[in-house]
């Protein structure tokens, strides 16, 4: 496929996308389901995942540290613990990911209905009364979806070494491999603490801006 036609198939699955969601609001609406009602439901989603990405985060450290206290037995179980544990890590960061990417679908088009709905006004004070809380609603949203995504952005600093001493653990079922945790240990255990931090500040700010619009 030369790049013109990657071009014009990207263009297509865009749009193809945008209007299975266009659709998709539209049916919803038909149902009496409105965007606001979805952005408020794909929020708690977007909360709920990453509470269960904090807790899938703490439980790999958990068993992290009890490989590195490994004082005899059957190293591959304690190897197919980890893997177990790397890789529902890796799907509660898939699970945060697309959330808020969801979140960010229904925010914009919510917002652009919403502006193009001022004009429908004849009330001059109604419009401007709905037009600051349009410009409130989306301030509260941007101080949201930052810190959504900078708790993602903790994500990948704790999965790189996870992912690193598992592989090395994999080939290497011996106390070399076991030494090389120890090594890691720290940093991981640091690093989940600043993830756990920022999921914890982004959940809040998740409660904050669902209680703004009930």
């Amino acid at each position: 496929m030369n790049t013109v036609t990657k071009y014009f198939a990207a263009v297509i699955l865009v749009s193809t996308i945008a209007g299975c969601q266009t659709a998709y609001y539209g049916t919803m609406e038909k149902f009496g389901v409105h965007k606001r009602d979805i952005l408020v439901d794909r929020i708690e989603e977007a909360r709920d995942d990453q509470e269960a990405t904090k807790e899938q985060f703490q439980s790999a450290l958990e068993h992290f540290s009890a490989v590195t206290n490994f004082n005899g037995g059957e190293l591959e179980q304690y190897y197919k613990k980890l893997n177990t544990e790397l890789e529902r890590s890796e799907a509660r960061a898939n699970d945060v990911h697309e959330s808020i990417k969801a979140v960010e679908d229904v925010a914009e088009a919510l917002f652009k209905e919403w502006e193009l709905e001022l004009e429908s006004y004849t009330s001059d004070s109604l419009r401007r009364q709905s037009s600051q809380q349009l410009t409130d609603t989306r301030v509260r949203y941007g101080k949201l979806i930052r810190a959504m995504r900078k708790a993602e952005l903790k994500i990948e600093p704790v999965l790189v070494p996870f992912r690193d001493q598992v592989l090395f653990l994999k080939h290497n079922l011996n106390a070399q491999a076991i030494a090389s945790l120890q090594n890691q240990l720290v940093t991981i255990e640091s690093d989940v603490t600043v993830l756990v931090k920022e999921m914890e500040t982004s959940i809040n700010e998740a409660n904050a801006f669902i209680g703004s619009l009930k």
